[in-house]
């Protein structure tokens, strides 16, 4: 496959400057894609709190998720469900980043994991799922972000100012030539 021109790359950069097209403003999407989260966080935790099929009310498996008999089925729907929640939490996170009650919406948000991994943790059998793997799905996002931030803060740098020091050459203080006494 060829790579795409400049020309392509600005044309798909500029479709989503909200200026030029007279989209929504940046303040919309923040709000939109809020909404659109706490949706989808709203779906992942009801699905993880009362499991597909329910759980049995009566026998050997009282109390258990009924989906769970399909190990490699309901291991998959687990680990899926959390990624997506644990997902849905940072970004809700971010875009409450300068929120008056920013601290009570993470303190929620925490506290809404704690409960989905109690309720998880009730309704499933240690011997039919690893809970390690929940664990590493839950913080995957977070992990993610972390080093997204590691990378931008140390790579980019470095790549950034040896092209402001390159560019500068001999100059000193904006002006060439010119020393300071």
């Amino acid at each position: 496959m060829s790579r795409p021109t400049k020309t392509a790359t600005k044309r798909c950069v500029g479709w989503f400057n909200f200026k030029k097209l007279r989209r929504d403003s940046p303040s919309d999407d923040r709000k939109v894609l809020l909404v659109v989260v706490s949706l989808i966080a709203a779906v992942t935790f009801q699905a993880g709190v009362n499991p597909p099929g329910g759980v049995w009310q009566g026998g050997d498996g009282l109390g258990e998720a009924v989906y769970t008999s399909q190990e490699i089925a309901f291991c998959f729907f687990l680990i899926s469900n959390t990624w997506a929640l644990s997902t849905c939490i940072l970004v809700i996170a971010y875009l409450t980043c300068k929120v008056t009650f920013h601290f009570e919406i993470l303190v929620a948000t925490a506290l809404m994991m704690i409960t989905y991994a109690s309720a998880v943790f009730a309704v499933t059998p240690s011997e039919k799922v690893r809970f390690r793997y929940l664990l590493i799905a839950a913080a995957l996002p977070f992990l993610m972000r972390f080093m997204r931030h590691i990378y931008k803060k140390y790579y980019s740098g470095e790549s950034k100012s040896q092209t402001e020091s390159q560019e500068g050459g001999g100059e000193k203080n904006g002006q060439a030539g010119d020393e300071q006494v």
